[in-house]
């Protein structure tokens, strides 16, 4: 009689395909993850050149380009919460129409909650590769939706609200400036930056005065006395979780420190890295708002994208220049830079 012959695999067999797809595995993931990664970025750059179109299309229709918020001065001073963002001003010319209409820019867009726009993802206020990309809830509830993306608001000083005097960036409360105001030409001034949502940060100090911190070590002094809005719940961690509102930890950056610098910060056997805002604008009747609010992404290789007024998205590097950085961040600075300084 003939044994009949049985087919199949041994265990050693098994194992060695195993072994085999593992490392093509391994082979193949890197790269998919690089596809990804420049997919991402692509559409983070896409996302920049449109809210640059869209708020030279406010100036345009305006006659001058979008506040950071509406704040009151001194003299008739009032609340400082709810007043709409620059993200807030340009949901018409964003194809975001309907948002637009549902709401209304004079009214506190947190008197607002009942529309369900704020606590929307709107896709081009939030980069492909953030990794915090919910929104944000409060008593357990959806209650706003975070932004990557936060406009120009200067190098440290941001608003008086004694004397109405706004930064040396291109956007800042009450702000009426046309493209004229940009001394140093659209090509050479920052518009808008990435930041991370969920961001670590205090407020509300003591005047920290006008001299902007050298190096992040600067930062912790200052922050006495201040309001701790952080934590290792990430929902405690609240700077840029709120795209309808104008202030600046919120809705934009400012370019005391290059992008990616990390900024340290000790609380309670913790250490976060933090943004820094003295005084939210519109909050305190006589001191001004100064804030060290760092650009930020999630790319690989410590870079942010970063969009300049004439419409350009150039890649930058952590290791720009401190100087540099912060003359892209002033509109009458003088400065004139080429693309190799970036």
């Amino acid at each position: 009689m003939h044994k009949r012959r049985q087919t199949g695999f041994t265990l050693i067999e098994l194992l060695v395909v195993i072994a085999i797809i593992s490392i093509l595995m391994a082979l193949l993931l890197p790269a998919v993850q690089k596809v990804r990664e420049a997919a991402n970025q692509m559409k983070c750059r896409n996302n920049l050149r449109q809210l640059v179109i869209a708020v030279h299309h406010f100036q345009l229709e305006n006659g001058h380009y979008p506040p950071s918020m509406l704040a009151p001065l001194r003299s008739r001073f009032g609340t400082n919460n709810g007043s709409w963002s620059i993200h807030g001003r340009i949901l018409s010319y964003i194809e975001q129409d309907t948002a637009g209409v549902r709401v209304n820019l004079e009214q506190p867009w947190d008197h607002q909650l009942n529309t369900g726009v704020p606590q929307t993802r709107i896709p081009v206020f939030i980069c492909p590769s953030e990794a915090e990309d919910h929104v944000r809830t409060k008593n357990g509830l959806p209650y706003v939706y975070p932004t990557t993306y936060g406009f120009n608001f200067g190098t440290w000083h941001v608003w008086d609200p004694q004397t109405g005097a706004g930064g040396d960036g291109v956007f800042f409360p009450n702000a009426r400036l046309r493209p004229a105001s940009i001394l140093d030409g659209l090509s050479n001034t920052l518009c808008a930056s990435e930041v991370k949502a969920f961001t670590p940060y205090v407020r509300n100090t003591a005047d920290p005065g006008p001299t902007p911190p050298s190096v992040p070590a600067d930062i912790p002094p200052l922050t006495a006395g201040g309001q701790h809005k952080l934590g290792t719940n990430t929902n405690k961690n609240t700077g840029h979780t709120e795209w309808p509102d104008g202030r600046v930890h919120h809705s934009g950056f400012t370019t005391v420190f290059p992008p990616n610098t990390k900024v340290p910060y000790t609380y309670q056997g913790y250490v976060f890295d933090i943004d820094y805002n003295s005084m939210q604008e519109g909050k305190s009747p006589t001191i001004p708002t100064r804030a060290a609010i760092t650009a930020r992404s999630w790319h690989s290789g410590g870079i942010v994208n970063a969009a300049f007024m004439d419409g350009s998205v150039r890649v930058i590097s952590k290791e720009i220049q401190q100087s540099i950085w912060r003359a892209l961040g002033t509109r009458k600075g003088r400065e004139v830079f080429s693309d190799d300084q970036f």
